[in-house]
């Protein structure tokens, strides 16, 4: 006797036998007789939830063809009127709240549901759309999410779950609520998503589509060659990504290959690609001068000449630096200070940050070796970073090679020793954050210490007034010792401010650290109790000065204002004159800018408390001292980030003719032209500053903003009491 003996039944007049089991859409299938459907796929399991595969089996309703087995004598009825009209009825209703046309409908034009309703003769909806719309998330690199389009056929479930097996996808609510979610209900791109593209395989409409983003196609170049398909699929970091996927994403990818001394990327230009070394050696360094622009006197009077210099630590030593052994770079490893030179390999990923984030490069790479790298744009790394085995490999390359360098680089770890750290190696986690997700929230239990790995946290604070912005950190900094050294709470929270990684230390590791090294502890509470002063000064701020006048201007933000009083002030500019004079021509003050009162606070550095040029800086040269001055590093790579970011234009780029090497003469110099990112020093050669100095109407003054207004509202309010 057969294991599947056959079933006879009729369906739209014509006589058929299939297998038992077989459901009445596949026993019509595979007779040529079509059936719409909008929520099966042969690939799936059925699941009947569209219901448009509806047909009449004789039985007291329409049944879903997808899931009814087929039955003995059964007569199945596909295009009657009846089943016509309730089809039609059924995909009516899908498009009273579908977005027509959708985004997979204006790219590709192939909606299933509009194709259907074309079909179908489908009139414009009679229905109201729902009133409660999710609309669009636009977090993920990869896939654009309008959640308007979908139509809970749960392909996309299926799809994620039964085929790929990565459970990221699932239904929420009930009712009119239904919808499909990414983990707990987060935002595509922070949920456990590997962007492996199957969702958006299975998608019928514009739910899940390709996300078409700004420069989806490298430049192809005389070392570059298109990779195919079939190449991609067998790197190990691309297996289990959908092939449609890949195919939409292939021009954003491409193979080039370099000899030896070849230029990869150069330091301080921008860029928007990352690369993954295949073969092959190169050499990451930092050309630029280690030296900071020190500005001295000629003659000690006013008015002198000052002359700005490229001056290195040895010869101006400046306080918190003697530790500053490394400089962070975007590459799995840092730089040693005395001889900022490195060599990566094969398996290593450089330029994460310039891709994720169009950030300069912050090292120039050269092939040591021929090499032989994968280029490519923010959506195809993007999907690299998701895949497990991918991450696998870079977290165990970075436990294994830079994680020593990367704490031994931060002072405050300059005494743990080898031992302690290769304990260590096994226990920390490697986080990612995306942009705008908190990493750790204030009044949250402090459960862990963190070290920035890559990009940039912001660190605030919750007040009455609204959050007071503490610190930018970026590779090297670190945050969470505050509540693990109390035994207490998280005193501020840490958000991603833009593609962030960092590295979590538990808090017993944290604690089992502090006490076998008493140095560290030591080190950690004199660092937390100057941060907790600073943070102290600038409450003291928010809770003395009246805001409300001026805070929209930004000047509460500054320690030192340049004022001109234009009631004595004659437009002569002789302050901007005596400002570039002593700074080789080169002013660094602007006699422009807000107005207060009858005050002109004119462009010059500020000093802010909030210093937006720290965000971004490849190499973290630029930073804040616990005094609050913001000081340039002299490991500066010229790239003008910093100035670009400053948004009162009061950070300049310095040019000085230094010697570079010749790269196709070894030992042989060059003279070239290197910039320096500079500003206002207040002239600290000289008693006074020479823009006050040289005003002949003592219209010109540097204050301290706080007191400054403080007095002067205080002045404008006894005025106007009452007596």
């Amino acid at each position: 006797m057969s294991a599947n003996p056959l079933i006879e039944l009729t369906i739209d007049g014509k006589k058929v036998s299939v297998p038992a089991g077989t459901t009445v859409f596949d026993a019509a299938r595979t007779n040529d007789i079509a059936i719409p459907t909008l929520c099966h796929q042969q690939n799936e399991r059925p699941v009947g939830v569209c219901r448009v595969c509806v047909v009449d089996v004789g039985a007291r309703v329409f049944t879903a063809s997808c899931i009814r087995p087929v039955e003995a004598g059964m007569v199945v009825n596909t295009a009657s009127d009846k089943v016509k009209r309730a089809r039609r009825t059924l995909v009516e209703l899908l498009m009273s709240d579908h977005p027509a046309p959708c985004a997979r409908e204006r790219h590709s034009g192939d909606c299933e549901l509009e194709a259907l309703a074309k079909r179908e003769s489908v009139p414009p909806s009679r229905y109201a759309p729902r009133a409660d719309r999710r609309g669009t998330d636009d977090s993920s690199m990869s896939i654009a999410v309008d959640f308007d389009a979908c139509i809970l056929c749960d392909r996309c479930i299926r799809g994620c779950s039964d085929i790929r097996e990565n459970f990221v996808l699932g239904r929420m609510g009930k009712g009119v609520t239904a919808g499909i979610a990414f983990d707990n209900n987060a935002p595509m791109g922070d949920s456990s998503c590997v962007s492996c593209g199957e969702c958006m395989v299975s998608c019928p409409t514009g739910a899940l589509t390709n996300k078409l983003v700004a420069q989806t196609r490298i430049a192809r170049t005389p070392d570059s060659e298109p990779v195919p398909l079939e190449v991609l699929q067998e790197l190990p970091f691309f297996q289990g990504v959908s092939g449609t996927f890949l195919s939409l994403n292939r021009n954003a990818v491409v193979r080039r290959h370099f000899k030896p001394g070849e230029i990869i990327c150069r330091e301080g230009e921008y860029g928007s690609t990352a690369f993954y070394i295949l073969e092959g050696k190169a050499k990451v360094s930092i050309s630029s001068p280690i030296a900071h622009v020190k500005t001295r006197g000629t003659i000690r009077k006013f008015l002198g000449k000052l002359s700005s210099r490229l001056t290195q630590r040895q010869n101006d030593a400046r306080d918190e630096e003697k530790d500053q052994h490394w400089i962070h770079i975007d590459a799995p490893l840092d730089l040693s200070y005395d001889n900022p030179v490195a060599t990566l390999g094969p398996g290593d990923l450089c330029g994460e940050m310039t891709c994720m984030s169009l950030y300069p490069r912050s090292a120039t790479i050269q092939a040591a070796t021929d090499c032989t790298m994968l280029e490519m744009l923010r959506n195809v790394l993007d999907i690299m970073q998701r895949n497990k085995s991918f991450r696998a490999q870079l977290d165990r390359s970075y436990r294994e090679r830079a994680l020593d360098s990367h704490l031994r680089a931060v002072p405050v770890f300059a005494g743990l020793t080898g031992e302690f750290i290769d304990g260590l190696r096994e226990n920390v986690e490697l986080l990612r954050f995306a942009p705008g997700q908190v990493i750790c929230r204030q009044g949250d239990p402090a459960d862990a210490f963190y070290l920035v790995r890559v990009g940039f946290v912001k660190v605030s604070q919750a007040h009455p007034g609204g959050d007071m912005v503490l610190a930018y950190l970026s590779r090297g900094d670190y945050f969470g010792e505050t509540g693990l050294l109390r035994g207490d709470v998280r005193t501020a929270s840490c958000t991603a401010l833009d593609h962030v990684e960092v590295v979590r230390i538990s808090a017993q590791d944290f604690s089992t650290m502090t006490k076998l090294f008493p140095d560290v502890r030591q080190k950690f509470e004199v660092a937390n109790e100057a941060r907790m002063q600073m943070n102290r000064t600038r409450l003291s701020v928010i809770s003395s000065t009246p805001l409300e006048s001026f805070l929209t201007q930004g000047l509460m933000e500054a320690q030192s204002l340049l004022l001109l009083d234009l009631n004595s002030c004659t437009r002569c500019d002789a302050c901007v004159l005596a400002c570039a004079d002593a700074h080789d021509g080169v002013t660094r003050l602007v006699r422009e800018g807000l107005r207060f009162d009858h005050y002109l606070v004119a462009t010059s550095c500020r000093q802010c408390l909030d210093p937006l040029c720290m965000v971004g800086c490849p190499v973290g040269s630029i930073r804040r001292r616990n005094s609050l001055e913001v000081i340039i590093e002299d490991w500066c790579i010229g790239c003008g980030l910093c100035a670009e970011n400053c948004p009162y234009g009061n950070i300049n780029m310095h040019p000085f003719n230094v010697s570079a090497d010749l790269p196709d003469a070894q030992g042989k110099k060059k003279a070239t032209i290197k910039q320096k990112a500079t500003s206002c020093d207040l002239c600290s050669d000289f008693a006074e500053p020479s823009c006050v100095y040289a005003c002949p109407h003592d219209a010109a003054h540097r204050v301290e903003p706080r007191k400054f207004f403080a007095g002067l509202l205080q002045q404008s309010a006894d005025k106007t009491s009452p007596h």
